[in-house]
């Protein structure tokens, strides 16, 4: 029997580390074997403690664990045999050689495990599990292939790129492998800056072998002899095992000089990236590997004629780069099997914002949103309104359109993008308008500057969109807005600031009624703070203190038992004493519909 705790950034901030630490005193001197594994997707349920049976391989996984919660599995799981039947949130078992998983809430119901198949059942610091799990299996397959015919399987298979613009892999790689030049380099991106986007963390923190083998198999394809990692430092926990895992590779031979006792030379090491957003974007990655400011040039000539110090580069996603082990393992036709139209296999999306199951996904392309969001996600406490796919660069989808399937081309037809994976789930209480200026304020801050339509036109925008949820807004500004966007859109210089406006166009396409409301000084949601005001309802008061307790200002005021006011001019509108009253005694009004009035 073995025990096994979820230690990925995910599994630690919820307290992995802690009950690691308690199972450990518990084993103590017992034959049980505790390790470490990586996050199989269930960040909601974090931590999670798995129980597994040696002589049938099922695993027993135990949710929202804590100290008191070990001392029972102890005593009744490990030391009698008896699962805690009330506890556990997933079980899984072999048929036929197949994982098959149950899980409590359906989460997996739909899902198919492709990138993701060791993420969260491996020690992702064990070359040696990576190894019994068919790893670098598809290095050595690849290996007695020709250079083309790797190239070939991928392109049939269908893979498209997973870090946002879809452009195929294979035909990415046939280019650097055509052109000119005896040195060249690949390249694996890791520079997921998206907010709520952490599907390239999971993968690099749960099975960091997987993403080597990709590179590896990848630089056999088009020629190259060196690569990098290029891993944003924000993400310690990632860089930490990916060098664990580099190092594991180089001893076993599946990295440095004639591979696996080939004719094939290859290594790569780690660029830590200091967390500019723009560094996702190809060329201003590359910049920043060789030492320069991180900052976007023209293309053409694309990286894959003159990339890294002018030389033939391939530059890859890290889900991308980790799907392609499967391909060669299982062939491009079982691959080219899963999915729709132009978009095939899997993909990952990192559930952020309202949903009530946040956490990492990875789904057959052409399941709808609607099935993913609602039956996979389990929705939102109050109802989705919408969710925003694709990051800052991506755009808001309303509900009604749930219906539509994810795949890159029905997606874009929205006015979104599927982007790397980021995708925050917004419920009926939020405000489009305000997450519209979120998301620009992020690309404001985060552009290099380089361009003007970037550096001035998203400012520009941020400025509008400031003055109508201030109520300031006037109708003639949403046509500036638009007008503005679309200008920002069409001659921006990269990707980012081409794609920073879709937030704001997807916003004024699908919920146009609610900028309307702002200008007249309403935010129907009753978001916008300076279009809103606290006020209590004497009849709910009961005079209990709660406001007044938690009020940083003062502006919640009154005697015990007695009816409360809330001053307009103290209060910063802060929503502390909403949240404590627990007798709905406190309101949120339309501050601008009543001066009006």
């Amino acid at each position: 029997m073995k025990v096994a705790v979820g230690m990925n950034s995910c599994s630690l901030a919820a307290g992995a580390q802690h009950i690691y630490d308690h199972i450990e005193k518990k084993l103590k001197g017992s034959e049980i074997e505790l390790k470490k594994v990586g996050c199989v997707g269930m960040c909601y349920r974090e931590p999670l403690v798995d129980v597994i049976e040696d002589n049938t391989s099922t695993i027993t996984t135990y949710g929202s664990v804590t100290e008191d919660m070990v001392d029972r599995i102890f005593e009744e799981h490990l030391m009698d045999g008896k699962p805690i039947e009330e506890w556990v949130v997933k079980r899984d078992w072999y048929e036929d050689g197949v994982r098959k998983t149950w899980d409590v809430d359906e989460y997996f119901s739909k899902q198919r495990k492709l990138i993701m198949e060791n993420s969260g059942y491996i020690d992702p610091e064990s070359i040696e599990e990576y190894l019994e799990n068919r790893g670098y299996e598809a290095l050595k397959r690849a290996l007695k292939m020709k250079p083309e015919e790797v190239i070939d399987a991928i392109t049939r298979a269908g893979l498209r790129g997973r870090g946002g613009a879809g452009f195929p892999t294979g035909l990415k790689w046939k280019f650097t492998r055509e052109a000119t030049g005896e040195e060249k380099y690949v390249v694996c991106n890791g520079d997921e800056g998206d907010p709520g986007a952490f599907m390239d963390r999971n993968i690099l923190e749960g099975d960091p072998h997987r993403v080597i083998e990709g590179l590896t198999i990848g630089a056999y394809a088009v020629g190259a002899s060196k690569g990098f990692f290029y891993v944003r430092a924000e993400y310690p926990l990632a860089v930490k095992r990916l060098t664990t895992a580099i190092s594991q590779a180089r001893k076993h031979g599946m990295l440095g000089r004639n591979i696996l006792g080939s004719d094939f030379s290859f290594d790569a090491e780690i660029k830590e990236g200091a967390g500019a957003f723009v560094c996702g974007e190809e060329t201003a990655l590359l910049a920043s590997i060789e030492g320069r400011r991180g900052m976007p040039r023209p293309r053409p000539p694309f990286p894959a004629q003159k990339g890294l110090w002018n030389k033939p580069t391939c530059v890859n996603n890290v889900k991308t780069l980790s799907s392609v082990p499967w391909i060669i393992r299982n062939g491009w036709e079982a691959y080219a099997s899963i999915g729709t139209g132009k978009s095939r296999g899997t993909t990952i999306f990192a559930f952020a914002g309202k949903i009530r199951r946040g956490g990492n996904v990875e789904v057959p392309m052409g399941i709808t949103l609607r099935e993913l969001i609602e039956e996979v996600g389990g929705g939102t406490e109050k109802g989705v309104k919408a969710v925003q796919i694709g990051g800052p660069s991506g755009g808001c989808i309303p509900e009604r359109l749930f219906d539509l399937p994810v795949d890159y081309e029905s997606i874009t037809s929205t006015g979104a993008i599927m982007g790397s994976g980021g995708m925050i789930v917004l419920d009926k209480d939020t405000c489009m308008v305000d997450v519209a200026k979120f998301f620009l304020d992020f690309t404001v801050k985060e552009s290099c500057g380089k361009c003007t339509f970037c550096r001035l036109g998203t400012k520009r925008m941020w400025e509008l969109l400031d003055s109508i949820t201030s109520g300031r807004g006037k109708e003639e500004d949403l046509h500036e807005l638009e007008e503005l966007a679309l200008t920002v859109k069409s001659g921006a210089l990269c990707g980012l600031g081409q794609t920073a406006p879709n937030p704001v166009l997807t916003t004024l396409k699908y919920f146009r009624d609610e900028y309307t409301a702002h200008i007249e000084k309403r935010c129907p949601a009753k978001v916008c703070r300076d279009l809103i005001k606290y006020e209590v309802i004497g009849e709910k008061c009961t005079g209990c203190r709660a406001c007044a307790l938690v009020c940083p200002t003062g502006a919640a005021v009154g005697e015990r038992q007695k009816v409360h006011t809330i001053s307009i001019e103290k209060c910063i509108k802060c929503g502390r004493c909403y949240e404590a009253c627990k007798f709905d005694a406190i309101e949120i009004k339309d501050l601008g519909a009543e001066q009006d009035g």
